[in-house]
């Protein structure tokens, strides 16, 4: 992990980064769901996913997806003290995540551009989402608000 994250102008258009992997539990499942009111029985009741759903096994909300995905970037170090403000962007969700599950994140700096204030630019990363067969999961591409080098 590194201790001070990448400048706007360290970033590098085509550099690729890979997280730790990390697995997902019931409890993880579990606790997100009731935190943020995600009620649905094909998170909740087991026997509803043992009759009617095709996975037979407690599946991960999307949304779940996508928070664990964010740790595993922050726990890099990349953006530690240089991410000033995350912008949004576009996200696709290709497969399940089930209980039990491992992900990885291959992240990729796809562009980046400099703005009016001398302070900051935007990067473009493109984040792949990969469980244990490295199938992707979670595609997106997200665009941060990056500090620029104080010298």
């Amino acid at each position: 992990m590194r201790s001070h994250g990448l400048t706007f102008e360290q970033h590098e258009v085509g550099a690729t980064f890979r997280t730790l992997s990390r697995t997902v539990s019931e409890t993880d499942i579990v606790t997100f769901v009731n935190l943020c009111g995600f009620t649905e029985p094909l998170f909740m009741d087991m026997e509803y996913v043992a009759r009617e759903s095709v996975f037979k096994r407690r599946a991960a909300p999307g949304a779940l997806t996508f928070a664990l995905s964010e740790g595993l970037i922050m726990q890099t170090g990349l953006i530690h003290g240089t991410g000033m403000a995350y912008l949004g962007g576009e996200m696709r969700l290709t497969a399940p995540v089930l209980e039990g599950d491992t992900l990885t994140v291959a992240i990729k700096v796809i562009d980046k551009r400099e703005t009016k204030k001398t302070d900051r630019g935007i990067v473009t990363y493109l984040h792949r989402v990969l469980n244990q067969r490295d199938e992707q999961v979670l595609e997106a591409r997200v665009q941060r608000m990056i500090r620029r080098d104080s010298r």
